[in-house]
């Protein structure tokens, strides 16, 4: 039978180490600073952006294919009718997620800005 756990091995003492630790600094390395982190979440907001977006363009079009469904076929037209809603309530429930992600983006672009240093750019008629 295999042996399904894998088990760290104990470090050997190196003829450098002592009670401080090795000769040798340890190494660390930064996986990607909080610049790279706000762009990289502004742009996976963008992206779940779009996709609302798309949802709501999909539902939307459902359910103008639906009303047209309820008025050319008079003997299912309550079925067609209860299916129109439900495609027009999602379209609204994407509507607002893209509404959600598109201000989630512009706070991590605000947070990238702000870690940059960046001079913000005011383009308003006061600003």
């Amino acid at each position: 039978m295999a042996h399904l756990f894998h088990h760290k091995e104990k470090k050997e003492e190196s003829e450098y180490s002592n009670e401080y630790g090795s000769g040798y600094a340890e190494q660390t390395t930064v996986v990607e600073d909080d610049y790279e982190k706000y762009n990289k979440e502004e742009k996976s907001h963008k992206h779940k952006e779009h996709l609302g977006e798309m949802g709501a363009l999909a539902s939307g079009a459902f359910a103008l294919y639906e009303k047209h469904e309820a008025k050319k076929d008079p003997e299912h037209a309550h079925r067609h009718k209860i299916e129109e809603e439900i495609a027009a309530a999602a379209a609204v429930g994407s509507g607002g997620y893209a509404f959600h992600e598109h201000h989630e983006k512009k706070e991590a672009h605000k947070q990238a800005e702000e870690y940059e240093g960046g001079e913000k750019k005011h383009h308003g008629f006061f600003g």
